[in-house]
């Protein structure tokens, strides 16, 4: 591993633990921030350790690539029996030359070679064969990096949905205490006799009615927390408090999301691939020696075990290649459309999801520009109508009524403030900005 991939990899983890402390030390005193929670689902979730295996993958794949440089070595043997041998069809007992004598070779031959060749060109082979097993790594590293960003999106629906909860429950504490007080108020109307038994009841049936709808959510809240506490790896505790994100006063814009790169990594890809085609049309040149040992030798008239060896320089040429180059150079321009034409789908796509949750931003902001004044005018009828109520005038129904509408004008506006805040959030999952 290079240096500088060394620095990238220490400044990586380091950035990791840091933000994994700050997530804890958060969560101690009590506060998870929904960035927190990003990077501890994400250092939680058991696909992360896939990068580990792909860069080991990657490292013996280039390994195995580069030692086609290394020396080739090939030790043989044989050992055969044939129907005939070499002769010279001359008949030397007839010549007049006494002594000469050349024995007949045995039909039973033995020999064994060492083979040692050495690569010294091979037209870039090797070299855009690793371009393209580095290419390839990437490719899967980007994949593996779109598969954790969709954990962002389940943080998003759990995380907001508890803050929901958490707002709820708020507001249905407020209503109780209201409800509470109306009930004590009917109580002292009861003893100056403005008020009977059946006023009461109806008041005690709201109450039980907001106690019901406080277990309700309480339970909906446990549910989300323990899920969301299964994506950061921790020990789930329902008294934690999750920090309301701010509202921002400005829209992301830029597309960063991984998918992209992802569409960059196998252009790359298929460009390494595409020299890896062309230097497959290349001679290969390199240096051979072989040593052997065997009956016969080099010397084909000689009978008997003998040690030889031969070298040289040796041109291999594979013109057949040219067959399918034109074949893959296509394939490949082919791919290459069909990838742009993903690219330029998905971000068609992600464009009109954008949009859209950019005109639902603006529908939040203007629903809660209404809201203050709708609960404005909320309580200034629940007065009046207890004003009323103590004048004789108006009953407990009536009052009850516009408590509930106070209530309900309360709920729309921790609604619409956390549907604006998880459509911002959602927007920025959107382009990953």
């Amino acid at each position: 591993m290079s240096r500088v991939k060394r620095q990238k990899l220490n400044l990586w983890m380091t950035g990791i633990l840091l933000l994994s402390g700050t997530a804890l030390i958060a969560q101690n005193n009590g506060l998870l921030s929904i960035d927190s929670c990003y990077v501890l689902a994400e250092y939680n979730y058991p696909l992360i350790k896939q990068y580990a295996l792909l860069d080991q993958s990657r490292d013996y794949n280039l390994l195995n690539a580069a030692r086609a440089w290394l020396p080739q070595i090939a030790l043989n043997a044989k050992a055969t029996y044939q129907s005939d041998v070499t002769k010279i069809p001359i008949d030397f007992s007839q010549l007049p030359l006494p002594g000469l004598d050349i024995p007949e070779l045995s039909k039973d031959q033995y020999g064994i070679t060492l083979d040692i060749s050495q690569t010294v060109w091979d037209g870039g082979t090797t070299k855009a064969r690793s371009e393209q097993i580095k290419a390839q790594s990437l490719v899967e590293n980007e994949e593996l990096k779109v598969n954790l960003y969709a954990v962002k999106e389940r943080i998003n629906q759990l995380f907001f949905g508890v803050l929901l909860f958490d707002a709820l429950l708020e507001q249905n504490r407020i209503f109780q205490n209201e409800l509470q007080q109306s009930f004590v108020r009917v109580k002292s109307l009861i003893h100056g006799g403005l008020a009977n038994q059946s006023d009461l009841d109806v008041v005690r049936v709201e109450q039980l009615k907001a106690k019901q709808t406080a277990t309700q959510i309480s339970h909906n809240r446990k549910a989300y927390l323990t899920m969301l506490y299964a994506f950061i790896g921790k020990q789930a505790d329902e008294q934690v408090e999750l920090q309301k994100p701010l509202i921002q006063s400005t829209m992301p814009e830029e597309n960063l999301r991984p998918e992209l790169s992802l569409f960059d990594s196998r252009v790359a890809f298929f460009n390494a691939h595409n020299r890896e085609i062309k230097a497959d049309l290349m001679p290969k040149f390199g240096l051979f020696v072989t040593s052997g040992y065997g009956n016969p030798g080099l010397n084909m008239l000689k009978d008997g075990f003998t040690s030889y060896y031969i070298g040289g320089v040796r041109m291999s040429w594979n013109i057949s290649s040219f067959y399918t180059f034109k074949n893959r150079t296509n394939q490949l321009n082919t791919q290459r459309n069909m990838l742009a034409v993903q690219r330029e789908t998905f971000l068609f796509n992600t464009n009109l999801q954008s949009a859209a949750k950019q005109n639902e931003i603006e529908k939040y902001h203007e629903l809660l520009a209404d809201d203050d004044e709708i609960i404005a005018l909320r309580q200034s009828v629940k007065r009046a109508t207890e004003a009323k109520m103590n004048n004789g005038t108006a009953n407990i129904t009536d009052l009850i009524r516009e408590t509930n509408a106070e209530a309900l004008a309360k709920q729309d506006k921790i609604l619409h403030e956390l549907e604006l805040l998880q459509a911002i959030y959602n927007l920025k999952y959107i382009i990953n900005n």
